[in-house]
């Protein structure tokens, strides 16, 4: 299990290139609590996914960094890794679906990176990967399911409870869980070194792709076909299951999870588009479609941080989404 000391390791390490994201507060009607979104649309690569890969990448040693690094992602982790190769002088690898947003996967190859393209399914994708890991000598950099990775997710807990300390409940979106379990272990383990009564931290998913819900449900780690899990608009949340790492401290220091419905994530993404100055892709947008639209099913408290862990919104979708709203705000 990931410590605390090494949460505290990664923001050191981190820090002067990953961005500390704002909390920016959320005025809607009708919402009893307040609601603050931490923006990690802030990132200098538009999502969260900077902070595990630039944390795993800085701990290479010279000859690692010499051959290379290689992942696969359908798009944000991606560009994590892309920024932190190139930010360290290495080689990137990138195995990416070919069915990833084209905002993505240009923004990764303008990173420098290098692309191999495969099927839909994230199990696809994790054995080309490893294919090349072991051909050309490249080290892994794992979307989620690694302990470096976890802990620079997990400074994204630190900044929330640095930021809001009286916080009641953080919301998280999950997928192979590197964020969410990142930020329950640093919110849960830093409020237990000082003390304090921690906030509950629940994550949020699509309901067409809720293997991480049935598995927190049932205490046993789940796997959905691709089939289902690329049923969401939500590109980043399509994972089949949780990594085994990540599943671990979920089921050790999260206190639930709730699913959410395409039309509530596109509901939510016009709030964010017509209320703040911020730009949420799908996969962020999850957590404030649970604060608006779930609250019989989660904990009631005075004050809520849904984090947006990314803005990399398809140009077409965010043209659709405008259209729509201005056609119901007419």
């Amino acid at each position: 299990m990931v410590e605390l000391v090494e949460i505290r390791a990664a923001q050191e390490r981190i820090a002067g290139v990953a961005v500390r994201t704002p909390l920016v507060k959320l005025n809607v009607a009708g919402v009893m609590a307040e609601i603050y979104l931490k923006d990690e649309s802030a990132q200098p690569i538009g999502s969260f996914k900077l902070r595990g890969a630039y944390n795993k990448v800085a701990q290479l040693t010279p000859e690692q960094l010499k051959l290379g690094v290689i992942t696969y992602s359908s798009g944000n982790h991606a560009q994590g890794v892309a920024y932190a190769a190139r930010a360290l002088g290495t080689k990137a690898v990138i195995v990416m679906p070919d069915n990833a947003p084209p905002v993505k996967m240009e923004a990764t190859k303008a990173l420098g990176a290098e692309i191999v393209l495969v099927g839909s399914a994230s199990s696809e994708r994790k054995l080309k990967a490893e294919e090349l890991e072991a051909k050309f000598g490249y080290t892994m950099v794992p979307p989620y399911d690694d302990e470096a990775v976890i802990a620079g997710q997990a400074t994204c807990g630190v900044e929330v409870l640095e930021q809001l300390p009286d916080v009641g409940l953080v919301l998280s979106p999950v997928s192979g869980g590197g964020l969410l379990s990142g930020v329950a272990t640093a919110i849960k383990l830093a409020c237990e070194a000082e003390g304090r009564t921690a906030p509950q931290v629940w994550g949020c998913e699509p309901e067409v792709s809720a293997d991480a819900k049935e598995s927190f449900d049932t205490k046993t780690l789940v796997e959905w076909p691709a089939a289902k899990t690329t049923r969401t608009l939500a590109d980043g949340l399509r994972t089949q299951s949780l990594g085994e790492r990540n599943f671990a401290h979920i089921l050790r220091f999260v206190d639930g999870i709730v699913t959410i419905s395409e039309d509530e994530i596109r509901e939510a993404m016009k709030v964010i588009l017509r209320a703040t100055s911020l730009v949420a892709e799908p996969s962020g947008a999850v957590t404030l479609a649970a604060a608006l639209f779930h609250t019989h099913e989660l904990p009631r408290v005075e004050k809520i941080v849904a984090i947006v862990s990314g803005g990399n919104l398809d140009p077409v979708l965010r043209a659709e989404l405008v259209a729509e709203d201005s056609s119901t705000h007419v």
